[in-house]
C-alpha cells in the first residue's frame, strides 16, 4: 500500500499492510533528528521520509497585518488570535509558555471587540499545490488546535476562567467559543474547497482529561462543547472525509459520545493516564474508533534504553494491531530530552514488527 491507502484502511477499521505512522516532536529533539539523518534544519520533509510518516498537513497561511503587537523587551510574541508566548529555556531545550492572559477578566463587550483573524486573509491558492505534492500520503486539514475549546479560549482567558465559563456559562467565555469557532470553521470549509476532495481527513483537538479522570462533566461536554465539535464533524460528513481528534489525559469517558456524533479516530492516547491503557481502549473501542497514539513521550522512549524501547513499542503494537485501526504514533509531542538513539529505535520497531 502507499501512505494513503494505508492510513484510510486504519481509519475504516481494517487491516493494512503495516501499521500507520506518525510523528510529532519538541524542537530540540526534532534538529537532533535531521542532524542524525544529515538532513538541513528546515527539511522537515526530508525527516518525515526518514521516519516512514505516513501522514501530511496542508493549510493556507495567513497573510493579513499584524492584528496585535509582540511585547520584544518581555520577550513576548503575541500571535494574530493575541495569545501571549515566550520561550523557557531548560537544560534539553525549550518550550512555549503561555504567560499573558489578556481577556482574562474582559467583558462580553469586550470579547466582541478583541481583533481575531478574518477567514478572507488567508491564502487558500496555496492548497491544490500542497496536496499534489502529497498526494501519496494521507493529507490532514486542521490539527489538535482546531476545535478546541478549553485550551484555545484557556490561553486568552485563562484556563481557570475558561473552566469557570463553561460551568456558569459566562456569556463572554461563550461568546469567545463562539467567535472562535466560526472563524476555524470556515476556515476549514474553505480549505477544503481549495483542496477539490484532495484532502483525506479532517484534525480537531479538544483536551478533555487530567491524569486521573474527566476535566469537566459530561454534561457540560454535551452542552457546551459538542454542538461545537459537530459542526466540524458534520462539515467533513459533508466532503465524505473521516475526523480524528486528539484528546490528552483520561478521555475515554467521552469516546462513546465521540461515536455517536460520528468521529473515527481519537489521537493521543496516554497510556498513564485512567482508563486509557492500550489493552482498556482496545477491548472497549476497538473496532469502532482507530486509535493513534499510546507510545508515552514519559516512558520507556524519554527515560529507558534502546531496548526497553524497542521492547515497549512491540509490546504496545501486540496488544493494538489485531483487526486494524492503530496508527503507531508519540502521545505527544517527543519530548527534548528523549535520547536521539531511542526516537531512532521506536520509529524502526513498527516496520519490523507492525507488519500485517
Amino acid at each position: 500500500m502507499d501512505s494513503k491507502g494505508r492510513v484510510l484502511t486504519t481509519l475504516s477499521n481494517s487491516e493494512p499492510d503495516r501499521v500507520s505512522i506518525n510523528y510529532f516532536a519538541n524542537p530540540g529533539i526534532d534538529l537532533r533528528l535531521k542532524k542524525h539523518f544529515g538532513l538541513k534544519p528546515d527539511d522537515h520533509e526530508g525527516l518525515n521520509r526518514a521516519l516512514n510518516v505516513d501522514f501530511r498537513g496542508i493549510g493556507a497561511p495567513y497573510t493579513g497585518r499584524k492584528l496585535h503587537p509582540d511585547i520584544p523587551e518581555k520577550g513576548i510574541l503575541v500571535d494574530d488570535w493575541g495569545i501571549h508566548r515566550r520561550w523557557i529555556e531548560n537544560e534539553f531545550g525549550g518550550y512555549w509558555d503561555y504567560c499573558v492572559f489578556p481577556l482574562k477578566d474582559a467583558s462580553e463587550e469586550e470579547v466582541a471587540n478583541w481583533a481575531l483573524p478574518s477567514p478572507d486573509d488567508l491564502d487558500y491558492s496555496v492548497i491544490p499545490g500542497q496536496c499534489a505534492q502529497h498526494q501519496e500520503y494521507a493529507i490532514f486539514a486542521g490539527n489538535a488546535g482546531i476545535g478546541d475549546i478549553i485550551n484555545g479560549n484557556g490561553m486568552l482567558r485563562g484556563m481557570e476562567q475558561t473552566l469557570i465559563d463553561l460551568i456558569t456559562d459566562d456569556p463572554a467565555g461563550l461568546l469567545l467559543a463562539k467567535r472562535r469557532t466560526e472563524i476555524n470553521l470556515e476556515i476549514m470549509a474553505r480549505t477544503l474547497e481549495a483542496a477539490k476532495g484532495l484532502v483525506d481527513m479532517l484534525w480537531l483537538g479538544e483536551d478533555l482529561g487530567t491524569q486521573i479522570g474527566p476535566m469537566i462533566s459530561l454534561e457540560t461536554y454535551r452542552k457546551r462543547l459538542m454542538p461545537l465539535h459537530q459542526k466540524y464533524i458534520d462539515l467533513a460528513t459533508s466532503q465524505g472525509i473521516p475526523v480524528i481528534i486528539h484528546t490528552c489525559g483520561s478521555s475515554s469517558w467521552v469516546y462513546e459520545d465521540f461515536i455517536k456524533m460520528g468521529i473515527k479516530a481519537v489521537d493521543t492516547l496516554q497510556p498513564e493516564a485512567r482508563n486509557m491503557a492500550p489493552e482498556y481502549l482496545k477491548k472497549t473501542f476497538g473496532g469502532r474508533l482507530a486509535f493513534q497514539g499510546c507510545i508515552s513521550t514519559a516512558g520507556p522512549v524519554a527515560m529507558g534504553t534502546v531496548g526497553e524501547t524497542v521492547d515497549y513499542c512491540r509490546r504496545t503494537l501486540k496488544i493494538m494491531m489485531p483487526g486494524g485501526g492503530y496508527c503507531f504514533s508519540p502521545t505527544h509531542c517527543l519530548q527534548d530530552n528523549s535520547p536521539t538513539e531511542n526516537v531512532i529505535a521506536m520509529y524502526q520497531t513498527p516496520l519490523k514488527y507492525g507488519v500485517y
